[in-house]
């Protein structure tokens, strides 16, 4: 991956996050159940992975199950949580020997209690590896997560122990899911889609917004470095005008 104009590689930005869409489509397309779009979607989950620590990316965000998928249908809710089980049993001893950490995000309660254990065994395992941190978003929803976040703040303030003065971005931002993760630099959304589904609402304030056609299942290297083209291709002034940064 290297600039069209020098022959130096292109610096990847520091934290990639991914919306994962189109696995239904995909399986649609070709007359399969949903359920063989989302194991297709794994392989690409494992590409991905592989392909932002190659690069250099330090932190990659992944976009798999919102607080709103709880709405579909029970039995495909039941498959992608036999998924997600699969994939913390069969990934995690290769994502540890990779250097890879990973965090999930989002509202636990609803998980069940093995998953719960498969996480947290997960998390402790990896804690201290520092090649890639892989961030799963799982029954996650940006409006949830904001609105838990200004309640715990709420609640320190009646108990006496914040003033409402001292309530800033950057003590709200400690009481978000991602508060020692640096914020998006570049936000990627597959299938065409054009849109960013309550995710990551709060840290995306300065992202940059990619949207590809690809179908999450066919998501490769390729498309992961032609995202950070267009990313390095953006001017990003933060709200200064160009120029003054």
């Amino acid at each position: 991956m290297r600039d069209a104009e020098d022959s130096r590689p292109l610096r990847p930005p520091a934290h990639v996050a991914v919306i994962m869409d189109g696995n239904g489509r995909w399986a649609k397309a070709r007359g399969l159940p949903r359920t063989a779009g989302h194991k297709k979607g794994v392989d690409a989950v494992r590409r991905t992975v592989e392909a932002a620590g190659d690069l250099g990316i330090g932190y990659l965000t992944i976009f798999s199950f919102s607080s709103e998928n709880w709405r579909r249908p029970e039995e495909e809710v039941s498959d992608l949580m036999q998924l997600l089980r699969f994939y913390l049993r069969s990934e995690i001893a290769d994502l540890h020997r990779n250097g890879v950490r990973l965090r999930v995000i989002g509202d636990r309660s609803r998980l069940s209690k093995d998953i719960v254990g498969l996480i947290e065994n997960a998390e402790t395992l990896t804690r201290d590896n520092r090649k890639l941190t892989l961030v799963v978003a799982l029954s996650y929803g940006s409006r949830q997560e904001i609105t838990l976040a200004a309640r715990r703040l709420a609640e320190e303030v009646k108990a006496g122990t914040l003033d409402p003065a001292d309530i800033t971005e950057d003590r709200l931002s400690e009481s978000l899911f991602t508060a020692d993760i640096p914020d998006p630099d570049l936000i990627v959304r597959t299938s065409g889609e054009k849109r960013i589904s309550n995710f990551l609402l709060w840290q995306a304030a300065y992202a940059e917004l990619v949207f590809v056609d690809t179908l999450w299942p066919d998501f490769t290297k390729r498309d992961l470095e032609a995202a950070i083209e267009e990313f390095h291709r953006r001017e990003r002034r933060f709200g200064a005008t160009a120029g003054t940064r």
